[in-house]
């Protein structure tokens, strides 16, 4: 495992404290009430952890990208939820305001996300275009000033919670003639859609996203006219970082509970590590997860380099998110029937380990870039 530093140490140690401490006793409540998480997320704001990785100077902690994926990885251990709410918001809008937006942008709305008085969403995917963002049918019509943006978006996390949403729509005919804007939750003609009725994930609220002739003004516009696509999905290498760092600690959540499980249970005179079958299953979970994590911390390492690091983020995120799959099944596996209940917590993480094969890209999209990256 590649070194970390004593400041980076202390970031993951403090953030593991305060996530067992504050966010894993009311996980459950959460998962079962479906409730969006705005008092946790207020005390991460006071922690400076809802702008992690954007520099101080527009108000964030500045923290580098590998501090970023211990954070994460940290929060969701204790909730994933949490998580990938944390992830959404500092590894999309953030980033990508820091990345295109002006400074004028950067004042009034970077400022606001880094510092934990908003959160942000991303607003890519539509009822028809999940992995062919190209096809996207939100369109943007020029009018004096700015720009009419009418359509609707799907899937999107906070909808309906955040205050600010970076919204792809379409300015031209061409099929990546699509630009980027900043809209804000209480633009006229926003409307928002019911929280979906998820396998997991439950207080990480999604929702659908409808524009109706809503205006954006050109000051609104983030990024060149056209190259929202690109933009995107510059986003979205950061964005990948972010979900797979929460899908090893999901993977390591279920792992140290049927590991401890182990050690505790006993059928027919002996404790049930000391079998084959479950003392190679648990070897093999931990190796997977210290892959997985070497795989995260390496794309960041790039990310920090200054580099393209698109490669480095789909392998981890196509990795470390089956590995949170297998870890989580394998995890109920071990607890038998208590593992199927809910008081032992791995039905829950397996629950919210799935999704993360699917958001922000599939595996199978993964593999796609992966194998186009190898030419490049």
């Amino acid at each position: 495992m590649l070194p970390l530093s004593e400041e980076q140490k202390l970031v993951r140690d403090t953030v593991r404290a305060f996530a067992r401490e504050e966010l894993w006793p009311l996980a459950p409540a959460y998962d079962e009430s479906g409730e969006y998480p705005w008092p946790q997320l207020g005390k991460l704001a006071e922690l400076g952890l809802l702008g992690m990785a954007t520099p101080e100077a527009w108000g964030g902690a500045g923290m580098d990208a590998v501090s970023w994926a211990l954070a994460l990885e940290e929060l969701a251990y204790a909730d994933p939820s949490v998580a990938v709410i944390v992830s959404v918001t500092s590894g999309l809008p953030q980033y990508m305001l820091l990345k295109f937006g002006t400074d004028e942008q950067k004042e009034r709305f970077l400022k606001p996300l880094a510092r934990g008085e908003w959160i942000g969403a991303f607003a890519l995917t539509e009822p028809q275009a999940g992995s062919d963002p190209a096809a996207l049918k939100t369109r943007a019509r020029r009018v004096e000033g700015g720009w009419v943006l009418s359509g609707t978006k799907a899937w999107i996390t906070s909808a309906g919670q955040a205050q600010l949403y970076v919204v792809m729509a379409r300015t031209g005919e061409e099929r990546k003639a699509i630009t980027a804007f900043l809209v804000l939750k209480d633009d006229p003609g926003l409307s928002f859609g019911l929280p979906e009725a998820k396998m997991g994930l439950h207080a990480a609220h999604t929702a659908e996203l409808r524009l109706e002739e809503v205006f954006v003004p050109d000051e609104r516009v983030l990024g060149e006219v056209g190259r929202g696509l690109s933009h995107a999905l510059a986003g979205l290498d950061s964005g990948r970082i972010g979900i797979a760092a929460q899908a090893v600690g999901i993977a390591q959540a279920a792992f140290d509970i049927a590991r401890d499980y182990a050690d505790e249970r006993e059928q027919f005179g002996r404790k049930i590590r000391d079998f084959e079958g479950v003392g190679f299953k648990l070897a093999e979970l931990d190796t997977k997860i210290a892959a997985a994590r070497h795989l995260v911390w390496s794309a960041a390492r790039r990310k920090d380099a200054g580099g393209r690091f698109t490669l480095e983020a789909a392998r981890a995120k196509l990795f470390a998110t089956d590995t949170a799959v297998t870890a989580t099944r394998e995890a109920i596996q071990v607890l038998g029937a208590n593992g199927y209940h809910k008081d032992y917590r791995v039905e829950r993480y397996y629950r919210d380990a799935k999704v993360t094969e699917i958001y922000e890209g599939t595996s199978e999209i993964q593999k796609l870039v992966i194998a186009r990256e190898l030419y490049r």
